[in-house]
């Protein structure tokens, strides 16, 4: 009998596997990355404290009327530049990415490189 792979519990466990390496410190947050099938999450967290100093969503009412009518890409390009913009003004410069699991292609990597072109480094 055939399986069906879990597309989602693969993820799951490259995540964990990636956790395990990947930390945010203070000097150095951990910029975590979700996207579901229509919207995409970003946090900046800082690990030693447990919180979170920086989000951004595509949900958000002032990022809603920007995305509005764009492809998924597009609205994660507008994402990663609005992420960018609030950790700047945070004063948060270098961040390390967690992609959360996913295969850095599509929307996860033009995110990151959108924040990478606002001004964050990785």
């Amino acid at each position: 009998m055939i399986k069906k792979i879990d597309k989602n519990q693969e993820r799951q466990r490259r995540h964990e596997r990636v956790r395990k390496t990947v930390n945010g410190t203070t000097a150095r947050p951990r910029l975590c990355i979700y996207r579901s099938v229509s919207n995409i999450y970003v946090q900046i967290i800082d690990d030693t404290k447990g919180v979170t100093l920086v989000s951004a969503s595509s949900l958000e009412k002032d990022l809603k009327a920007k995305v509005a009518g764009k492809s998924k890409i597009e609205q994660a390009e507008i994402v990663g530049q609005e992420i960018a913009k609030r950790a700047i003004a945070k004063g948060i410069k270098t961040v390390v990415c967690d992609r959360g699991g996913y295969l850095y292609t599509g929307r996860v990597k033009k995110l990151t490189d959108s924040a990478r072109a606002a001004g964050l480094e990785f």
